[in-house]
């Protein structure tokens, strides 16, 4: 049974990432954290390897996160969106979904990206990407296990739990 337009029933809230250097891993596990204070929704965290289109139509709601590469969506979020986009068609239209970009400098190419994406499913963005800029230039540094500010992460805390209280209370 889809409970997406049932308020106080219990929803799930998927959350697909992708992370090669930990800073997209910790944006999406602070955005699981908070969405998870939320009692009426129970939250799935899945690597974009495994995750498939069953787990996107026993979901009521997304989150996607994921690093921004070469001005686009990471390889493994585009596979992802690859193997899932025709299988979850028309199945999920009217469901909420919010993006978590970790880029080195601007991650609004990737953003796009996925808002087309979402587009195309008929999803509904409850909220800009929230992107987190490393400022990672050099190879070094772009390829360097990251630490994200944890202003940023309180930032993705927020946005989890928004998420989560919105599906709860049926607004999304």
């Amino acid at each position: 049974m889809d409970n997406t337009l049932h308020p106080g029933t219990m929803k799930t809230l998927l959350i697909v990432y992708h992370s090669m250097t930990g800073g997209t891993r910790q944006m999406v596990e602070a955005a699981a954290h908070g969405a998870a204070l939320e009692p009426a929704v129970h939250v799935r965290l899945l690597l974009a390897p495994d995750a498939y289109a069953a787990d996107l139509l026993e979901a009521d709601g997304y989150l996607f996160g994921m690093p921004e590469n070469l001005a686009a969506i990471a390889g493994l979020m585009k596979d992802f969106f690859d193997r899932t986009y025709y299988p979850a068609l028309d199945r999920i239209s009217g469901r909420a979904y919010a993006t978590l970009i970790c880029a080195g400098s601007d991650g609004h190419n990737a953003a796009r990206q996925v808002e087309r994406i979402a587009t195309g499913w008929r999803l509904k963005a409850m909220a800009d990407p929230l992107i987190v800029c490393t400022q990672a230039q050099t190879p070094e540094a772009i390829l360097a296990p990251k630490v994200i500010d944890p202003d940023d992460l309180k930032r993705c805390e927020e946005l989890g739990a928004a998420l989560a209280t919105g599906m709860s209370m049926g607004v999304f």
